[in-house]
């Protein structure tokens, strides 16, 4: 698999990688100053392809750019803090 893109869709509080009708998607909600990523799910075709590596870093990244407090009540977001 060569070219995976991260797509963020900030109308529904949530970041995607689309492959062969699959979906990988982190979510967030958003709060006056901070970031709360609250799930991270990769269905099981897609799975072991550090998918949801991709999409955490990719989130985070996005949210050290908005300047607020980053959480995480999904335990995979969390390792990453």
């Amino acid at each position: 698999m060569t070219d995976i893109n991260v797509l963020h869709q900030p109308d529904l509080n949530r970041f995607v990688i689309n492959i062969n009708e699959q979906q990988a998607v982190l979510t967030y909600l958003l709060y006056d100053d901070r970031i709360d990523f609250n799930h991270t799910f990769v269905p099981d075709e897609l799975r072991g392809m550090g998918l949801a590596e991709k999409l955490v870093r990719h989130g985070l990244d996005w949210a050290k750019q908005q300047d607020n407090k980053i959480e995480a009540s999904c335990w995979y977001v969390q390792k990453f803090l």
